[in-house]
């Protein structure tokens, strides 16, 4: 763990520039507005470890597999978002020396993270190396009202010298990922264009032709008031730029106010593209920096008014959950059902900025209760939309019938080439399939179940229904040859999650039907017809339900994370040395699988998600028994714990896996930041506080409450969308109110008893 970040409430604060942790700051300073992101790169020249990043949501790059021995139903390529023009960078030049902050000696370096307004901004003095000094002023955005436009506000002052600077705004298309298998540029230049009120820079992907257009424009002030000075075009290769050269007096202070606009073609025809983006930026200017900000600022209040939470006497509690609501509400804001959400969001290029099974499994909660129904609904209508490729994938795969989800994906069909993990780590199926119960739960739409849900549940029950294995000498089916949630166990016989997740998915599946024909007759016929589901099917997924192995040990009493597994040395984690940990970075691969050792909940994970199965004493037991034994080594982990540990009243396991999980990247506990933060993880850490300390559940469509304070806060609150209400919830050492914000009236029940809550009014109940 590195803590260098000060702790505030609504701020990131990095006080003092420590080029150890710059690539870090890149990822935990990140900006985005679900349409485009960027790494906290500096604006001006730095020559020191960077990973520049600047990413469109959508554009993406099929890059070549690597692997060396090539196996059946291997994907031809891994997608990988792709970095994309960079659209911040300023060269500035004092009197013939470029500002470069890994040449220069770095005073009073501040960078800020103002999560409240959306705005990261950052200040400092550069001694340069003939000793003349400035100090810079910077502040960004990425526009959430607006949002194609980026803006910048880059002031200099000259401290002790009076002389000749020279600022140089421009757009570089000549980019690579970090993570090219083949070291490979993606992209080609398709225009440019450097005139006196603009600069243009259009570029295409190698393959796919995806086509993104930036186009830049910029004014100056000099102590407040407007300057012009004529600039001088500068075209290279993927590359356009103003040079701006001026004379300054020591003390006086010049602003560069940077536009931008971003486009691609997603969104616009090919031919519209410059002409769009124009019309943007020109629409931008005319508002000016100051207003544009103050927008951004009101649409960032909007988002905190119904997401944030407060915990109350523990800073760096509050802190955390704020950096990771703040994250989440960047990255994906449900507008386009095309998109979805990577785990790494726009911070990073580590998995390929690719679609996980995360989406389905921890973040789904974060938007059913946080913005409108829509917003959920269209993650799901994602994977709706990729149904065919997902039945493409199983018949690669050698099945007859159904459909496999990708592990990883962009388009709907697999990408990820690891065996273990395309092939054996079948559970995503369980995730996308428990997703539509989860938002149909919560949300009370049943239409969903018609309009899409049915279709997709079918395709995974048919997989599954094939995938299963018969056993005659037991009359029993299992899953063989698997991968579960714990990906420190490969190619596993009955991992206990993925045949309880397979069995429910296919139980699910009836019940759908049976409402669908009860309630909703002719889509039901007309479904019946277009999937061509027979009688045989629904009563062999019956026998298969009813005739599911999972397996348990009825000395110790818990459920096996697959058979064998008691065949281990089940020594505890607390009693290996330090030295071992973590293990993915001190141990071979061959030593882990031969381990106990739990990368991330699994046992747990299948509780967890369909806890109203189980009595408190089998969640007892089984927490008991895995949790010793796991390592936390995912960014997955700790969420899970927290939240089942609440449950138990394990206060002090509760509060450490929350602020596990809360600070992952803030503390870089997986000395992994720099690759971006774990977006995807920071949804499970929303789960912790709503649904382990508020303890909130939806049982037959109300809204149920066991609040549960660790000890360690005064209070803590938090706000819930829950069909068309908006409740906030608050609970202190003694009580817990709940406020109606809207004028719907709601039914809620808190530790067991029923409570109705009328529009803009509020309970309070005991604790």
């Amino acid at each position: 763990m590195k803590q260098y970040l000060k702790l505030d409430p609504w701020n990131i604060i990095e006080e003092g520039f420590d080029p150890h942790n710059h690539e870090i700051s890149e990822s935990v300073f990140s900006i985005g507005n679900g349409y485009m992101g960027q790494r906290a790169n500096f604006e001006e020249d730095y020559s020191g470890s960077t990973l520049q990043g600047s990413y469109m949501a959508g554009v993406y790059y099929p890059d070549k597999t690597r692997v060396g021995w090539w196996k059946n139903g291997y994907p031809e390529y891994f997608a990988k978002v792709l970095n994309c023009t960079n659209w911040i960078g300023i060269h500035v030049n004092i009197e013939g020396q470029p500002l470069d902050l890994a040449t220069c000696n770095v005073k009073d370096f501040i960078r800020v993270l103002n999560m409240r307004e959306g705005t990261l901004s950052r200040s400092f003095i550069a001694e340069l190396p003939d000793g003349k000094e400035v100090k810079v002023e910077a502040i960004r955005f990425i526009s959430v009202s607006h949002r194609e436009i980026g803006a910048i506000r880059y002031a200099l002052t000259p401290l002790n010298f009076s002389g000749q600077i020279s600022f140089t705004p421009y757009l570089d298309g000549d980019i690579k990922n970090k993570d090219s298998n083949y070291d490979e540029k993606f992209w080609m230049e398709v225009f440019k264009e450097a005139g006196v009120d603009d600069a243009v820079l259009t570029i295409k992907t190698k393959k796919l032709d995806f086509h993104v257009t930036s186009v830049m424009s910029y004014t100056l002030s000099k102590n407040g008031q407007p300057l012009t000075v004529t600039p001088e075009s500068v075209q290279q290769e993927k590359y356009v730029a103003h040079h701006l050269v001026m004379d300054v007096q020591e003390q006086e202070q010049i602003v560069l106010y940077k536009y931008v606009a971003n486009v691609t073609s997603r969104d616009h025809g090919l031919g519209q593209l410059i002409s769009t983006a124009r019309a943007l930026l020109q629409e931008a200017m005319q508002l000016g920096f100051e207003e544009l900000l103050q927008e951004q600022i009101s649409s960032w209040d909007s988002k905190w008014r119904e997401s944030d939470i407060v915990i109350e006497g523990d800073i760096a509690a509050q802190q955390a959950i704020r950096f990771n609501i703040y994250q989440l509400n960047q990255t994906y804001n449900g507008e386009d059902d095309r998109l979805n959400i990577g785990p790494k969001g726009f911070t990073g290029e580590k998995y390929g900025g690719s679609t996980y099974w995360d989406t389905e499994a921890y973040c789904l909660p974060f938007y059913l209760s946080t913005a409108d129904a829509s917003i959920a609904r269209n993650l799901l209508v994602y994977r709706y939309k990729h149904l065919e490729k997902a039945k493409e994938n199983a018949k690669k795969l050698g099945f007859s019938k159904g459909a496999l989800y990708p592990m990883v994906t962009m388009n709907g069909e697999e990408c990820h080439n690891e065996w273990e993990i395309t092939f054996e780590e079948i559970h995503r199926n369980g995730a996308i399939a428990y997703a539509i119960y989860n938002y149909v739960n919560y949300t009370g739409d049943t239409a969903y179940l018609g309009q899409y849900g049915l279709e997709v549940l079918t395709e995974i029950s048919r997989f599954w229904e094939e995938r299963v294995n018969y056993v005659p000498a037991k009359d029993q089916y299992m899953i063989l040859g698997v991968t579960g949630p714990n990906e420190y166990e490969n190619n596993v016989n009955n991992n206990w999650y993925t045949n309880h997740m397979a069995a429910w998915t296919m139980e699910y599946t009836l019940e759908v039907l049976t409402h669908l024909q009860q309630n909703e007759p002719l889509i039901y016929k007309e479904l019946m017809d277009k999937m061509q589901l027979k009688e045989e099917e629904t009563s062999k997924w019956q026998d298969i339900i009813a005739k599911m192995y999972y397996p348990y040990d009825t000395e110790l009493n818990v459920f096996l994370q697959q058979d064998g597994f008691l065949d281990k040395d089940l020594t505890p984690v607390s009693e290996l040395d330090p030295s071992n940990l973590p293990l993915n970075q001190k141990w071979s691969w061959d030593r882990i699988l031969r381990s106990c050792y739990i990368k991330q909940a699994d046992v747990l994970q299948g509780i967890f998600t369909l806890r109203d199965r189980f009595d408190l004493d089998t969640v007892k037991r089984n927490f008991d028994f895995y949790e010793p034994l796991t390592v936390h080594e995912s960014s997955l982990s700790p969420c899970v714990h927290s939240i089942l540990a609440c449950e138990l009243g394990y206060k002090e396991k509760a509060y450490e896996m929350y602020m596990r999980t809360s600070r992952l990247d803030l503390d870089n506990y997986n000395n992994d930041t720099e690759d971006g933060c774990h977006t995807t993880s920071m949804a499970g850490t929303w789960m912790s506080v709503v649904h382990g300390f508020g303890g909130l559940r939806i049982k037959d469509g109300q809204l149920h409450l066991s609040p549960f304070n660790p000890g360690y806060w005064k209070s803590f609150s938090f706000k819930v969308m829950f069909r068309t209400s908006r409740l906030k919830v608050t609970v202190s050492e003694h009580d817990v109110t709940v406020s109606n914000e809207t004028d719907t009236q709601v039914q809620v029940n808190v530790h067991g008893s029923e409570y109705t809550v009328t529009g803009l009014s509020t309970i309070q109940v005991d604790l």
